[in-house]
């Protein structure tokens, strides 16, 4: 929310501006002189890393606030997965298999959307790109709703996909702050098939809760066959790595219906205790 108290010094604005009005002298022309906040070279020094990671955590949180955005469902997934209209040119058949996933998540993300519209709460936020993410995107559109996207400079070319809401769509240098804003506000976390990184995502959330460092929300993986097939989630737990109630952190999900049920009657858990010799949870 824009804060409209007046202070009786000129904002930073209007120095800019006077700054650009000044003679060109030796001294106005020297990059000393430039005011620090509108010195690009001097922002993209490596010794100003920690402001920059302070401008990318501050910059989304205050957009979000005075949009309204009060709670979020988290929707991460695979970009190589397509619609089922255009499942023909992915590279595999399992790809082409997974493309239902695709219209799960829209639906899912269409029904979330319905049912708290116009509250702030229970926003869809995806990773901004194509496949899943495109579709939970789509979805929240769909019910007429706002959605977010937290996209990514990568070396290969990713522009955000066409269903996000303009003004809820952000690019991160960071990878670690990007992570934090899509944990921040969520309700729940909703994880479809998806490659290294979703897998990175999953297991950073699943670990937060684990730990104690992030309470217990409803935490979802849609198809049971693909993550049952890529993870021995029953050989973790045997082998001692970690404990059997850690299986019940997640539940599987195969339809959207059957999502927004389980997240309906998700028990609300107390949080868990910290594993010993770890830091306690912040109050």
């Amino acid at each position: 929310m824009k804060d409209d108290r007046r202070s009786p010094f000129p904002d930073a604005g209007a120095d800019r501006t006077a700054a650009e009005h000044l003679p060109h002298t030796p001294q106005t022309r020297s990059p000393a002189y430039r005011l620090a906040f509108d010195d690009e070279d001097f922002l993209l020094r490596d010794e100003l890393r920690p402001v920059r990671l302070q401008l990318e955590l501050l910059k989304p949180s205050l957009l979000m606030d005075e949009h309204g955005v009060k709670s979020t469902i988290v929707l991460f997934g695979g970009a190589r997965i397509p619609p089922p209209d255009r499942k023909e040119v992915a590279g595999t058949k399992t790809l082409r298999e997974l493309s239902r996933f695709y219209d799960v998540a829209r639906d899912f993300a269409r029904i979330m959307t319905e049912k708290s519209l116009g509250t702030g709460e229970n926003v869809i936020v995806t990773g901004g790109g194509p496949g899943v993410m495109e579709a939970g995107n789509r979805g929240a559109a769909d019910a007429g709703g706002e959605s977010i996207g937290l996209n990514i400079v990568l070396p290969h070319e990713q522009a955000p996909n066409a269903y996000i809401t303009p003004e809820l769509c952000f690019n991160f240098h960071y990878f670690g702050i990007r992570k934090m804003h899509f944990l921040l506000r969520a309700n729940a976390v909703c994880i479809f098939p998806g490659g290294f990184g979703t897998m990175d995502e999953m297991f950073e959330a699943l670990t937060l809760i684990q730990t104690g460092r992030m309470r217990r929300v409803p935490f979802l993986l849609f198809g049971r066959d693909f993550w049952e097939r890529i993870i021995d989630w029953q050989a973790l737990a045997e082998a001692g790595t970690i404990s059997p109630e850690d299986l019940e952190l997640f539940r599987y999900a195969e339809t959207a219906e059957e999502a927004v049920r389980l997240i309906d009657e998700w028990e609300i858990a107390p949080p868990r205790q910290a594993i010993p010799g770890r830091v306690p949870p912040e109050g």
